[in-house]
C-alpha cells in the first residue's frame, strides 16, 4: 500500500500490523468505532535515527511538516488536585499551555508533564506518544487545524513508526474537545 502522505517504504492499515504498536494503541485500534473506519489508520514504519523533525521531513517528505501534529501530557494543578490531559496541535506551533490550556482545564496552574509521568500515565514511549489509546478519563484538546487536515502524521506509541491518521478522527476520540487556537 502506498502511504496517503509522505515518501515511506512501508506503509499498512493500523488494524493489521497491531503487534508493532504498544498494547493501549494496538487495544484503541482493535476497538475503533469512529465514523473513518480504522482501515484508513495507516502505520508507517520509520526510523528512530531520523526522529528529529527536520531530518525526518527532510528524509520522508517535506510536505510532512505542514500535515504532522505533536501530542504532549499536560498537567493542570488546582487546590491540590493535579489533572493530567493531552494537546494535539500541528508540529509548526507550540501548545499555548498557560493560555488556553489552563483555562481549559480550570487550572491555576498548568505545565508539561515529566517523562515520567506522560510515559508512566499513557504506556506510550516518550517521542511517540499519539492521541490514539490515551486513558479514557482524559481530556483530549485538540487544535482545529488538525481536524481540518485529510491526513496527519502522529505517532505510535513507539519511537519507531507513525500513524497517519484522517484530520476528522481526532474529533471523536475519547475525551476529544476541539479548540481554536491552542497551537500558537
Amino acid at each position: 500500500m502506498r502511504a496517503p502522505i509522505g515518501d515511506f517504504d512501508t506503509a499498512v492499515p493500523a488494524p493489521d500490523c497491531l503487534d508493532e504498536l504498544t498494547a493501549p494503541v494496538a487495544d484503541a485500534v482493535r476497538r475503533w468505532t469512529g465514523a473513518v473506519p480504522a482501515d484508513r489508520i495507516v502505520y508507517v514504519e520509520t526510523d528512530p535515527q531520523w526522529a528529529d523533525t527536520a531530518v525526518f521531513v527532510e528524509h520522508y517528505g517535506r510536505d510532512l511538516l505542514e500535515r504532522s501534529a505533536n501530542c504532549v501530557v499536560v498537567a493542570g494543578k488546582r487546590g491540590g488536585e493535579t489533572t493530567l490531559a493531552a494537546c494535539l496541535v500541528p508540529s509548526t506551533t507550540k501548545v499555548d499551555v498557560n493560555g488556553v490550556v489552563r483555562r481549559q482545564l480550570g487550572a491555576r496552574k498548568a505545565s508539561f508533564a515529566s517523562m515520567d509521568t506522560a510515559t508512566g500515565a499513557t504506556g506510550m514511549e516518550y517521542g511517540g506518544i499519539t492521541p490514539i489509546g490515551l486513558p479514557h478519563d482524559w481530556p483530549l484538546l485538540v487544535d482545529s487545524a488538525v481536524v481540518d487536515l485529510p491526513y496527519v502524521l502522529v505517532g505510535s506509541g513507539r519511537r519507531r513508526g507513525k500513524l497517519l491518521v484522517p484530520g476528522k478522527a481526532f474529533a471523536e476520540l475519547p475525551g476529544a474537545v476541539v479548540l481554536e487556537g491552542l497551537g500558537v
